[in-house]
């Protein structure tokens, strides 16, 4: 702007003071207000309304605690697979469900009790201090620790007990939520990943028709898949079942087995293996007739099906398990046992 050119008048000072209507006898318009004058709470004045606001908070702490105890009761009780109807979210996981919900509480009744104890029981007023150097002086050390031994008073932490107690109490359990997560490490010592769904008298069922294996369906150097009867593509656990049950049935010259176990297990040179690699437990599907060989698609470890389908190449650990087989009274396939050894991959508890 040159020199030349006139401020409007209504943009002076003076003139938009009187526009907006000056107070009069005021020197500073950016004076400090300064603080409103404080109000007491009903607990400040009323001892009675200050024990109700500590059980208030009491209540909450002691409830966080109760939902951390559910958190770890629903870890234990529930099973990973079962699914229950919660209106309004429909089937859910009753696993996932009681974990988000009983840590969901743990977490915030600590938080709800921390700030209705800040509100209720907490001094409330305000304090005005002076910006200092970042690097403090011994004096402003001195009134630092004079000030928290005071905010340390004015909470009540000492008074309180019933408060403080609670407190431990809560943020002592809320650490053994991750505690239980731990358990995913590994599955606990039990029988199930040594078991499956097959036991003497089941009959061997076609993935593809789901009707009943018989002998004369099975050609030599077809590859056929089967599951167990009674199994359902509808059942709430169909893929942790079939994930170790899955077969392959192959039938080989009983001249060209080479594994004598293997032979006497076999039906008519009709042999079932674990269709689940003992690598990292892919499915297996690709099969060359003329070596008897199975390739597993994900790694490419290969297995000789007609020398108890060891393994001849790629990172697989070990063979794959053997399902002994024979014959019902209706002609129709079925298993005589539970496989010997655990299917698929190794697991902690098999070394």
């Amino acid at each position: 702007m040159s020199s030349q050119e006139k401020i409007p008048e209504e943009n002076l000072p003076a003139e938009q003071e009187a526009a907006h209507g000056a107070v009069e006898g005021a020197d500073d318009p950016f004076a400090d207000p300064g603080l409103p004058a404080h109000r007491p709470r009903i607990q400040d004045i009323d001892e009675r309304a200050a024990k109700r606001s500590e059980r208030t908070v009491a209540f909450l702490f002691v409830l966080s605690m109760l939902a951390t105890i559910g958190f770890i009761a629903s870890y234990v009780i529930f099973p990973v697979d079962k699914i229950v109807f919660i209106w309004p979210f429909g089937h859910v996981s009753a696993l996932n469900f009681s974990l988000g919900l009983t840590l969901g509480v743990a977490l915030f009744t600590i938080g709800a009790g921390a700030v209705h104890w800040a509100r209720t029981l907490m001094s409330d007023e305000e304090i005005a201090d002076d910006r200092h150097a970042i690097e403090a002086e011994p004096e402003v050390k001195a009134k630092v620790l004079a000030d928290f031994a005071a905010g340390a008073e004015e909470s009540a932490f000492g008074r309180r007990k019933l408060i403080r107690n609670t407190l431990f109490g809560a943020l002592a359990l809320v650490p053994l939520s991750g505690v239980m997560l731990l358990r995913d490490l590994g599955p606990l010592p039990e029988k199930k990943l040594r078991q499956t769904l097959w036991s003497k008298g089941k009959q061997l069922i076609n993935m593809n028709t789901m009707e009943p294996l018989r002998p004369e369906d099975v050609a030599v150097g077809s590859l056929t898949f089967a599951m167990p009867e009674g199994l359902t593509e509808d059942a709430h656990d169909f893929q942790t079942q079939i994930a170790k049950a899955a077969l392959m049935i192959i039938r080989i010259q009983p001249e060209n087995i080479k594994d004598k176990r293997e032979r006497e297990w076999a039906h008519e040179g009709i042999v079932a293996f674990s269709k689940i690699c003992t690598h990292v437990g892919c499915p297996i599907s690709l099969y060359e007739q003329q070596t008897h060989h199975v390739l597993c698609p994900c790694h490419q470890s290969t297995f000789d099906l007609s020398d108890g389908a060891r393994v001849i190449f790629g990172p697989a650990g070990h063979s794959l398990p053997q399902l002994r087989i024979g014959v019902n009274s209706e002609g129709n396939l079925e298993a005589l046992g539970d496989f010997e050894e655990p299917v698929g991959p190794a697991f902690w508890e098999r070394g």
